[in-house]
């Protein structure tokens, strides 16, 4: 088994000593790289490039092969479990994702079946178990899906939407539908998520996009109770080593507290939060992950590092921060931007981890991969 080369995100997320703060993007591998528009022309379409197990192991890697970063992402799509339950996923030119099939009644909802990892999303696994091996213990794989209601909003909607309709219709008119259909995505998501970590991801991340549409109350009740249920049932240690699970809810500062409270070892924070009033408010429970407007990416190089050093500032001394954008990266972003980025995390959290690291090499839980 091959030891795992770079662990400093692993470490972050538990809250242990690193050297430097450890950064990745969310959306790392897409449009923004010219090597995965042309990778996507190969595939032909979006849908065939996530579906082939090694064209989405070649757009994982690519990030990598131009940055340091210190961990992967798989590459795939939140809406992956909706199509496997038979909504059937397609991608619209200019308009984004829509399926075939639309929930709008109870009826729609007792007949979608729960999704077999292995077999029927059998091609997320493939790709996870063949992006470990590309990786070779470069860093962590991170695994993901959507959050329970994100999925719902999309299965409802038929798509995107700018203000869930009929989303939000459904959760009030018929709150018991609404239940029913979020339990069965979080059985979903905690059965696609532990398939990927048997398949060799080493953190999750549940990206509950779009969580913060809804009202204080609602949120409890639709979102962070199924992403708690999803919690309650992750697999928490595997290959010798701690899963650490992070929750992302975009615009989700106001609840950070209950979040907290999952057990989750990490909260990903949108750029509406302060990094220092955020820490100071979940204290040790959890670390943070976050959070620069991705937007700071189209100024100059100076500006974005300027930018690095005001974050790792408000964060403060020691471990427990994983750098991030507070949300994707954007298509149009210069490569070269995402770069100076990168290289401002690492040059200037330095300072920040002096006298608290321990040197990687004495750690007996080194596991293999």
């Amino acid at each position: 088994m091959t030891l795992l080369k770079n662990d400093r995100f692993l470490r972050a997320l538990l809250k242990q000593p690193v050297d430097v703060t450890p950064v990745w993007m969310m959306r790392q591998a897409g449009r923004y790289l010219p090597e995965y528009r042309a990778s996507r022309a190969k595939a032909g379409n979006f849908m065939s490039l996530m579906q082939n197990p090694q064209f989405a192991c070649e757009v994982t890697l690519q990030p990598l092969e131009r940055y340091p970063l210190d961990a992967a992402i798989l590459f795939s799509d939140i809406l992956t479990i909706p199509d496997a339950m038979g909504q059937g996923l397609y991608f619209e030119t200019g308009e984004g994702p829509r399926f075939k099939k639309v929930i709008n009644t109870a009826a729609d909802i007792e007949a979608l079946p729960i999704p077999d990892p292995e077999q029927d999303l059998g091609y997320v696994m493939d790709a996870v178990r063949t992006i470990r091996g590309a990786l070779n213990g470069r860093v962590p794989l991170i695994g993901f899906s959507g959050s329970p209601w994100t999925l719902a909003t999309y299965m409802v909607e038929g798509g995107s939407s700018k203000d869930f309709r009929k989303s939000k219709a459904m959760l009030y008119d018929n709150p018991q539908a609404m239940h029913v259909l979020l339990d069965k995505l979080a059985q979903a998501v905690t059965g696609y998520l532990n398939g990927q970590i048997r398949a060799g991801a080493q953190a999750v991340q549940i990206f509950d996009t779009w969580g913060g549409s809804l009202s204080a109350a609602a949120y409890q009740e639709f979102s962070l109770a199924y992403m708690q249920q999803i919690v309650n049932g992750l697999i928490r240690q595997h290959e010798g080593r701690q899963v650490p699970v992070i929750l992302f809810t975009k615009n989700g500062g106001l609840w950070l507290e209950s979040m907290a409270a999952t057990g989750a070892e990490a909260l990903g924070l949108d750029w509406t939060c302060d990094l220092g009033q955020a820490r100071a408010r979940v204290g040790d429970k959890v670390a943070l992950q976050g959070n620069m407007d991705p937007t700071v990416l189209y100024a100059r190089p100076a500006a974005i590092r300027a930018e690095v050093a005001r974050i790792l500032a408000s964060y403060g001394s020691g471990s427990g921060h994983v750098f991030n954008l507070g949300h994707g990266i954007t298509p149009e972003v210069d490569p070269a931007h995402a770069g100076a980025f990168i290289e401002a995390v690492h040059e200037f959290s330095a300072p920040y981890h002096q006298g608290n690291v321990r040197h990687q090499e004495t750690e007996s839980h080194q596991a293999g991969v």
